[in-house]
């Protein structure tokens, strides 16, 4: 590839993207349908924009080394044992379910176990980067169906390696296979089966013990040097370096920067080398996609259509059924395990370089790994479709609940109206009514509704974010408004629909952490709250008291953090979004913080050993006289 032909490839890429993207967002789609969507139509198959993709795909790749290098950072022991039911009880169940069932339907359809078996182990995995960003999108990152897909994932990420050591053994005619098929050229072809086992071994044990012993004093003497750059160019030397000694021993390179993660998630430097490397992640894993879609061989698709279709429908509609019913058995609700379900249902990325693997290793034929390839292609760019179809028939419903009676609001303007009415909003409520505040209050959630009115509360059913709804309320003539609802999108929405059309309200909002305080700032709430942030200070004045300060040194130390925080949000607005000067700032900050607290604690452990002496010093003097 040219010079010149690369930058067109990737004026191509980009401008499809920035394009695509922006329309699939504002139609409800996602960004990842969104990248798909850009890739097919750019793709060899469709307009024909670009040439063969494979060279863009090789590094568009390296954006899904860079995301296990990033979940690696987060897989501490505390983690793992925290997470120990959602890694190796469901993660292992899914997997078995998926494949067993998988498995069974390609054995119906006629073909040998082996390659039944083949095929229903590299299609139980699911794609880590499409999951993850729809989890995101949709605000179901950090709730239990996050916690659980990501367990999930996790496990099916580290299943790779064995998965790489079974699948030749499964060959109807063991032949010499290069175990770094589908990761670039290995040193290690044509050696002895030993040599190779005791190569992968010793990379392993490099990056094991290079990563706990040396890159700390290295990432210590490079950020004595301040500057931000070279940390930068640093980390990205590290998960180049691994990736690169993985595909040298045949390994994946995903699957090293995935242990160069996990050694160093102990490190102090862990918040700066996610930090350093997150705006690649983003970047890179968009023009994965993007290629993903341009992979699709729509050529394939049109001389087969029914059968691809329909095993990409049966793949989708089997791991469905099999991640369903194993939430179940894990004790999760319907709702939940339906959730993990609809949005594990593709093939993954893993998939791609397993098959291009078995099919080296003969146990899968060339035009069967291809069809499989078709097929998860086309389930990860049929996974957005799917997941805003189940968001609307499903999760924006609840089937099975009639619908709450519709009550009349009160003649009168309200002092406060408040919108979500769960355990945050029910607090403040109880606060405002013992004042004699008079109070509206909205909720979406039926169960909620139903439950609440047992206990006599009026509760009004319905969207806070219809203006309808919030006039009915008496919004227009309300003094304040309580956003207090669950859902983060939501909750901008609410707060920009009530800034633009009623300026009498004073709105105060929850957010759910900083970045969320500082989109409903952005878009007009006159105060936010972090809804973690109070129970969190008072957690940590029991912690300081249980520690042997005075009560006087905990409130003092609580009352610092919060002024210098507050003041910190707010100095911090105006650099949001901006990524570099943002995380610069905070860290500046942060130091600030800690030299102002010590000295204020010095300086009242000081006045309290003076107390302590005078008193000391009075009583001698009472008992002398």
């Amino acid at each position: 590839m040219t010079a010149d032909s690369l930058l067109i490839q990737a004026l191509v890429y980009l401008a499809a993207g920035v394009v695509s993207v922006p329309i699939a967002k504002r139609l409800g789609l996602g960004s990842v349908l969104g990248y798909l969507i850009a890739g097919v139509l750019v793709g060899p198959f469709a307009l024909s924009l670009v040439g063969d993709q494979a060279d863009v795909m090789a590094f568009a790749e390296f954006g899904v080394v860079i995301l296990l290098f990033l979940i690696g950072l987060e897989v501490r022991p505390a983690l793992l044992w925290e997470m120990r039911t959602s890694i190796f009880g469901l993660g292992a169940a899914q997997m078995l379910a998926s494949a067993v069932v998988v498995g069974a339907i390609a054995l119906f359809l006629g073909a040998d176990w082996r390659v039944s078996l083949a095929v229903g182990l590299i299609l139980a995995l699911s794609s880590t980067a499409i999951v993850l960003q729809n989890l995101e999108e949709k605000g179901l990152r950090q709730g239990p169906v996050g916690q659980a897909a990501f367990g999930v994932l996790l496990f099916q990420d580290l299943a790779v390696i064995p998965l790489f050591a079974f699948l030749p053994l499964l060959a109807a005619t063991p032949v010499g296979v290069d175990a770094a098929a589908g990761h670039g050229h290995s040193i290690l072809a044509g050696q002895p089966e030993w040599v190779r086992i005791v190569a992968t071994f010793a990379a392993v044990a490099g990056v094991v013990i290079g990563g706990r012993y040396l890159t700390r004093p290295i990432f210590r003497f490079i950020a004595a040097a301040r500057l931000r750059e070279i940390f930068t160019a640093s980390a990205l030397l590290l998960v180049v370096g691994v990736a690169a000694l993985m595909e040298l021993v045949g390994l994946s390179p995903a699957l090293g920067a995935f242990l160069a993660g996990v050694v160093l998630a102990e490190s102090e430097f862990r918040r700066e080398l996610e930090t350093d490397i997150e705006p690649f992640r983003g970047l890179l894993l968009g023009l994965f996609f993007i290629t993903v879609g341009a992979g699709l061989n729509l050529g394939l698709v049109a001389a087969q259509p029914v059968l691809v279709i329909s095993l990409t429908v049966g793949l989708m509609t089997a791991k469905f059924a099999s991640m369903w019913a194993v939430g179940l058995i894990f004790r999760h609700s319907h709702r939940d395990a339906a959730t993990m379900a609809v949005s594990l249902a593709q093939g993954g990325e893993f998939c791609f370089v397993l098959l291009t693997f078995v099919a080296g290793a003969q146990v899968l034929s060339a035009q069967d790994a291809a069809l499989a390839t078709a097929v998860v292609a086309l389930s990860m760019a049929m996974t957005p479709v799917a997941f805003v179809l189940y968001e609307k028939l499903v999760l924006n419903r609840t089937t099975g609940l009639a619908e709450p009676e519709r009550l009349a609001f009160d003649d009168g303007a309200p002092d406060v109206i408040v919108a979500g009415f769960g355990r945050f909003g029910q607090i403040a409520t109880r606060l405002l009514t013992a004042n004699d505040f008079s109070v509206v209050l909205l909720d979406s959630s039926i169960e909620q509704i139903d439950t609440i009115r047992r206990f006599g509360w009026r509760v009004h059913y319905g969207d806070a974010t219809r203006l309808d709804l919030l006039r009915a309320a008496g919004a227009d003539k309300a003094k304040l408004l309580l956003v207090a609802i669950d859902d983060k999108d939501k909750a901008v929405e609410l707060v920009r629909a009530a800034t633009d059309y009623f300026p009498n309200l004073t709105i105060l909002a929850r957010a759910y952490d900083r970045r969320h305080a500082y989109e409903l700032v952005r878009v007009g709430g006159d105060e936010v709250v972090r809804e973690t942030f109070e129970s969190a200070m008072l957690f940590g004045k029991k912690a300081l008291l249980r520690l042997g300060l005075s009560d006087r040194r905990a409130n003092k130390a609580v009352t610092v953090f919060r002024e210098h925080d507050m003041a910190l949000f707010k100095k911090l607005a105006p650099v949001y979004g901006e990524e570099e000067q943002y995380a610069m700032a905070v860290r500046d900050s942060r130091e600030t913080m800690e030299k102002l607290l010590t000295e204020e604690m010095r300086r009242l452990s000081k006045e309290e050993a003076e107390e302590a002496d005078n008193d000391r010093a009075a009583k001698r003097r009472l008992e002398a006289g």
